[in-house]
């Protein structure tokens, strides 16, 4: 039989003693269960490690938010002006565990979902989760993460290279790589600040592997952050902010291409809509132009201890990093359900469900240029306002306000 929390072992619950289950313990999560809550729906987040913030406590710890920190705050609860413009990945755990306890969600650890089905009489749904609990809830919001699993790509001698190679994932902070030669793969955010990170932290040489020209763009200009500029633009139509990134970029970024990295030949925008956000400078340029950071090719393989690249050239680094990012990984939970597109990312977000799937919602699963914090707090609000209004229409004396 299936219980409707994981202590819980009620005999039949009905639709409305059900909660909304919240997967995902991360700002996104969080900020759901917090708008459920502020319209008086029960909401439980089901959270697979032993805390909430698993993937910030994760990365490495020169990270900060690359948006500001006054439009990073989740609903109810802004962050402190103590943590500066740029919040670290310290204080953001800190606001995170903060931020459950201000508003004393419900937060249930060590419990990792496996799937996630309809009931049979379409009244809910059930999920599958550790310790073979069965759980019953009125309505699912799937928040486990944009950046989940670590993904390496499956070069050719990968599996029998015999040096170091590691994921971004796996990076803290420059020690171990000290006076050594270091290879990272990918020049999304992540690789652009590592590089950065181990040339300033004593590696005696940092290559840079790069496949397609990044978009970069001053984190600030003139006190202006770039935040502010993507948040005014979203809405454009995206030939007309291609038209007027391109300007922008020639008067503040300077022409790199003799050090590896040419303009980019597509627009800013129209690359975001391909789930590629431009990189925001937090010191890649000045690197790369003082020649203390080397561009170079892509990665095609591994082979005889050595590094292939695109052009041919073979190269020996001490270490490789991979910066290659990560895969939503949601084929497990719902990919059976029909609610995913081809590359695994849900057909649909924020207060809109699936056609074939009413009740089930995604938050966390775009790459805004505009902020991901900024968009899961405006998302959380409006999926609450849904799950709200239909429990409403269900069961009128079963919401409080």
């Amino acid at each position: 039989m299936a219980d409707s929390t994981p202590s819980a072992n009620p005999a039949a619950p009905t639709r409305s003693d059900r909660p909304v289950y919240v997967i995902g313990g991360g700002p996104g999560g969080l900020a759901a269960a917090y708008a459920l809550r502020a319209q008086g729906v029960r909401a439980v987040v089901l959270e697979k490690s032993e805390h909430v913030g698993a993937s910030w406590r994760r990365h490495y710890d020169r990270l900060r938010l690359h948006t500001t920190r006054r439009l990073s705050g989740l609903p109810g609860l802004a962050m402190p002006r103590s943590f500066g413009r740029w919040v670290s990945r310290d204080n953001v755990v800190r606001y995170l565990e903060k931020y459950v306890e201000y508003h004393e969600l419900e937060i249930v650890t060590g419990v990792e979902v496996s799937r996630v089905e309809p009931l049979s009489d379409g009244s809910g749904w059930l999920l599958h989760a550790t310790g073979g609990r069965e759980l019953t809830g009125s309505a699912v919001v799937v928040a486990t993460g944009y950046n989940h699993t670590p993904y390496v790509p499956e070069w050719p001698g990968r599996d029998t290279y015999k040096g170091e190679l590691v994921h971004a994932g796996e990076y803290r902070n420059p020690a171990p790589y000290v006076g050594r030669d270091v290879l990272v793969v990918g020049v999304g955010n992540t690789g652009a600040e590592i590089a950065v990170d181990l040339i300033e932290g004593g590696a005696s040489r940092v290559r840079l592997s790069v496949r397609t020209t990044p978009h970069i763009v001053r984190r600030t200009t003139a006190g202006w952050a770039a935040q502010y500029t993507a948040v005014l633009v979203r809405r454009l139509p995206v030939g007309l902010v291609d038209r007027m990134a391109g300007p922008v970029a020639k008067l503040s970024v300077p022409d790199l291409a003799a050090k590896g990295l040419p303009r980019p030949d597509t627009g800013l925008y129209s690359r975001v809509k391909e789930g590629s956000i431009p990189v925001q400078d937090v010191g890649l340029i000045d690197a790369v132009r003082k020649g203390r950071v080397e561009v170079v090719a892509a990665v095609d393989g591994f082979e005889d201890g050595k590094v292939v690249l695109a052009n041919g050239d073979r190269i020996g680094p001490d270490a490789v990093i991979a910066a290659t990012g990560y895969r939503r990984a949601l084929e497990d939970i719902v990919g059976h359900l029909g609610v995913l597109d081809e590359r695994g990312l849900p057909v649909v977000h924020g207060a809109r469900t699936p056609d074939n799937a009413p009740g089930l919602f995604f938050s966390g699963f775009t790459n805004p240029i505009s902020g991901m914090f900024r968009e899961m707090a405006l998302d959380a609000g409006k999926i609450a306002r849904v799950i709200a209004r239909d429990a409403q229409q269900r069961h009128p004396s079963r919401i409080t306000r």
